[in-house]
């Protein structure tokens, strides 16, 4: 014997479905576009540190809030910087 499920029908919605709110974060501006300081240079240690972890590694623009075409100038200064010996390549860990 075979049981069937007895279909609900259910009466349909007067009003429409309110949709849930969701957090919506203002874009922060680059810093290298907002200010006349004159964009990125590899030889500025003490802007580019700002730019690398503590393990010695690029952060990343969702960390940085960069824009991509200053994201992109910045790993390469950091890159330069590191080849010329003005920043480290990996993290100075002491124990």
């Amino acid at each position: 014997m075979r049981r069937v499920a007895k279909k609900l029908r259910r009466e349909p919605r007067k009003e429409p479905r309110k949709e849930p709110r969701r957090f919506v974060r203002r874009p922060r501006p680059c810093p290298f576009c907002q200010g006349d300081d004159g964009g990125v240079d590899y030889k500025d240690e003490r802007v580019l540190r700002r730019y690398i972890s503590e393990r010695g590694k690029i952060l990343p623009r969702r960390a940085t809030h960069l824009c991509a075409k200053h994201q992109r100038q910045v790993s390469k200064a950091i890159k330069r910087a590191q080849h010329i010996a003005l920043i480290p390549f990996s993290a100075e860990i002491y124990h």
